[in-house]
């Protein structure tokens, strides 16, 4: 009997992790993409990831329109009002409003910190070129942190696809991001033709992962998010213009409807909630503090 239990819990054991080795989820962020952008420039490679998925170019930043604020809505599945995190100049040691939920360090529960409690053996990367951006997450939930400075890029693209051929066997969830196109609008304008060219030149980017990851046989069970914080007007954002207020926001890959460009209800603070659910976590496992939702209709 004793031996039968073992051969069950190995059993188990064996697919459990089988079943996880499927979930990749892969978020891309580009710092300042407004819808505005996304209209007025060409995206080939976005644009075929997002056709095998679903996609908004109505979705709303959390507010103010500016960047720490809106990417830790992203990752923590909360608006400011929760997380605390009201402006580009917040610190651990340094913040005006306290979170509503914080950790044993300070911070507020992002996603990185679910899916280390939740999901056994994943790995978590994080590739940025904004230095303030890490500011607002805890650290020790994330295996690689790797930050390229002077709006470079190409690097923590290849430093993520190593990663995840590394731990291919493993759940993962990356998170590559970069400032670049938003110190695009900050310098040239919102819509300037160097903003649209940086835009462009991410596509490429983007498109090169995406060959490289089917090089290695691991697209097809791969699930990419498209995120951004906010838009811009003239040389800058923080403001609830149109311009400001209204930002692309894409999921594709096995589990999301083939839908194309779908309207609907969605906020920056509901990224998080989807990829605790494209892990397979239910929302009664995630903090009661979060406060987004999953967006209806873009599940299989």
């Amino acid at each position: 009997m004793r031996y039968l239990k073992l051969i069950l819990l190995s059993v188990v054991t064996f697919f459990t992790i089988n079943i996880y080795a499927q979930k990749r989820v892969i978020i891309i962020g580009l710092d300042g993409f407004g819808s505005e952008g996304f209209n007025g420039s060409k995206h080939p490679n976005i644009d075929q990831l997002l056709a095998e998925g679903t996609y908004s170019l109505t979705t709303r930043p959390v507010m103010p329109s500016v960047t720490l604020p809106n990417w830790t809505s992203h990752l923590t599945g909360s608006g400011p009002e929760e997380h605390g995190v009201t402006g580009n100049d917040w610190k651990i040691d340094s913040h005006p409003l306290e979170p509503i939920d914080k950790d044993a360090d300070g911070y507020y529960p992002s996603i990185f910190k679910i899916l280390k409690e939740k999901i056994p053996g994943v790995k978590t990367g994080y590739y940025y070129n904004w230095a303030d951006l890490i500011n607002s997450i805890n650290r020790k939930y994330l295996d690689e942190i790797s930050f390229e400075d002077s709006d470079k890029y190409d690097s923590n693209y290849q430093k993520a696809f190593n990663f995840i051929v590394t731990n291919k066997a493993n759940p993962t969830l990356v998170f590559l991001y970069t400032v670049h196109t938003d110190h695009a609008g900050h310098t040239y304008n919102w819509m300037s033709p160097e903003y649209i060219q940086a835009i462009e030149e991410a596509d490429v980017a983007i498109g090169k992962l995406i060959n490289n990851l089917k090089s290695e046989n691991l697209f097809n069970d791969t699930h990419f998010l498209l995120i951004t914080d906010h838009g811009g007007i003239e040389k800058k954002h923080g403001g609830v213009s149109m311009h400001e207020m209204q930002v692309p926001w894409g999921v594709a890959g096995p589990k999301i409807k083939k839908q194309g460009l779908a309207e609907f209800y969605n906020s920056n603070k509901n990224t998080a909630l989807v990829v605790a659910q494209l892990f397979g976590i239910k929302r009664k496992h995630l903090p009661k503090s979060w406060t987004g939702v999953v967006p209806e209709g873009i599940f299989r």
